[in-house]
């Protein structure tokens, strides 16, 4: 059994969706595939909800939005405004029209949640109904039922112990070995003990099919994207990208948490643990090779591979009374980014200051300052980029950093880290 994965821009159009069609027509085996929202869905879905919470009234015009760029795609895959996919979708809307009715009194991270995931609902029941109705048959299953997870809205934590046995009980049967069978699913969404639905944190679908792949003892996983493969640098930043042929789950694990947007983070660490090999591939060009990610390190430093993030900010802690930072003031700023979900790319600390870089999220950081005033001084600078790359030499370092203005710069023995303005 394969897993495969369709992000966003796999889905984004009527078009996309045939075109997914065509890729699972290649394969003749089974078939576990984890589908994201469609393309820019969850953004939209992002706004109904900060336009409830701020009771701003344009919560329903924006969810509209969302509905008639739904109901065009379906009225171009089916034709028929009969057909039971039109009441289906309505149907998980209604969810959302429920969850906005009254005004909101549960915590901001729990609604996000309860809207946001309609966005993979609607996405995988469009999908599997259009494949069933052209012939692809296959099976539409809620992952919610499967992986289960705490109550840490937008950025659960699974219960893999629960995920498994829910994963070899409700899904492992389904596969019967008499002929083809095919799973849709979705990517990023789960359920609290509670029966309320969670997810795993921004680009979460890849995590899905990491789970999934490792509790069902897959064969291999394919993320499909609309590049040909990991690519050495993001080609919005960069117009020489290399692709990456074959690297090592460790080089992989480096490259995602430095920020490489191909792969979430989180993905690697199932799949290396049970030797699962992962393709990164393109839905464009489906029979191209892509890339290959298993044990093999030997070509991990044969291309250096290159991290941008813009629109960061680089704050500055230290003590009001030029005392050394130690390890209590550590803790209890740690504690303080931890409760308010600030999460850091970057740090270093010399004598009497801890730097930190994270993302720039007014309300977060706005937080964030106000709290750690009350026992620091605190400085920053906003508007910042940062800079990573592997494998790097100094003349790629000077090439980049030519009319920049450096504010932090950090090496290691294969990776150097540059925050400039």
């Amino acid at each position: 059994m394969k897993v495969f994965k369709f992000g966003g821009a796999s889905v984004k159009n009527a078009e996309a969706v045939k075109n997914v069609e065509k890729v699972i027509r290649l394969y003749d085996d089974d078939l576990t595939i984890v589908i994201s929202a469609m393309d820019k869905t969850t953004n939209a879905l992002e706004k109904v909800v900060e336009s409830y919470m701020n009771a701003d009234g344009k919560c329903l015009e924006y969810l509209q939005q969302v509905k008639d760029f739904h109901y065009l795609i379906i009225k171009e895959l089916f034709g028929d405004c009969e057909h039971q996919i039109f009441q289906d979708i309505h149907n998980s809307f209604v969810e959302i029209e429920w969850e906005i009715e009254d005004a909101p009194t549960r915590e901001y991270d729990y609604v996000y949640d309860q809207i946001v995931s309609v966005g993979e609902i609607v996405s995988t029941k469009i999908v599997s109904a259009y494949l069933n109705y052209v012939g692809v048959n296959n099976k539409w299953i809620d992952i919610r039922n499967i992986i289960q997870t705490d109550n840490t809205h937008r950025d659960a934590r699974i219960n893999w112990e629960l995920t498994e046995k829910l994963a070899n009980d409700k899904l492992a049967c389904e596969f019967t070995g008499k002929e083809q069978t095919i799973l849709i699913t979705q990517g990023f969404i789960g359920s609290s003990s509670e029966n309320f639905t969670t997810t795993l944190g921004r680009e979460g679908s890849d995590f899905t099919a990491g789970i999934l792949a490792y509790c069902l003892n897959a064969n291999d996983v394919t993320i499909w994207k609309d590049v040909p493969g990991m690519l050495n640098a993001d080609p919005k930043y960069f117009n020489d990208t290399q692709k990456l042929n074959n690297i090592s789950y460790r080089e992989a694990i480096e490259l995602a948490y430095y920020g490489a947007s191909v792969i979430h983070p989180k993905t690697i660490k199932p799949l290396q643990n049970k030797n699962i090999p992962l393709y990164v591939k393109s839905f464009v060009n489906p029979n191209e090779s892509g890339t290959l990610i298993n044990e093999n390190t030997s070509e991990d430093s044969f291309i250096p591979s290159y991290i941008f993030k813009k629109n960061l900010v680089l704050i500055s802690i230290s003590v009001r009374d030029y005392s050394f930072i130690m390890e209590d003031h550590l803790s209890h700023i740690f504690g303080v980014f931890s409760q308010l979900g600030v999460k850091i790319h970057l740090m270093q600390n010399s004598a009497i200051s801890f730097s930190v870089c994270v993302d720039y999220n007014q309300q977060k950081i706005s937080k964030l300052i106000e709290n750690l005033n009350l026992k620091y001084a605190v400085k920053y600078n906003d508007d910042v980029e940062l800079l990573t790359i592997r494998h790097y030499d100094e003349e790629t370092i000077n090439k980049f950093t030519k009319d920049k203005e450096t504010l932090l710069i950090q090496k290691s023995r294969n990776s150097v880290r540059i925050v400039m303005k």
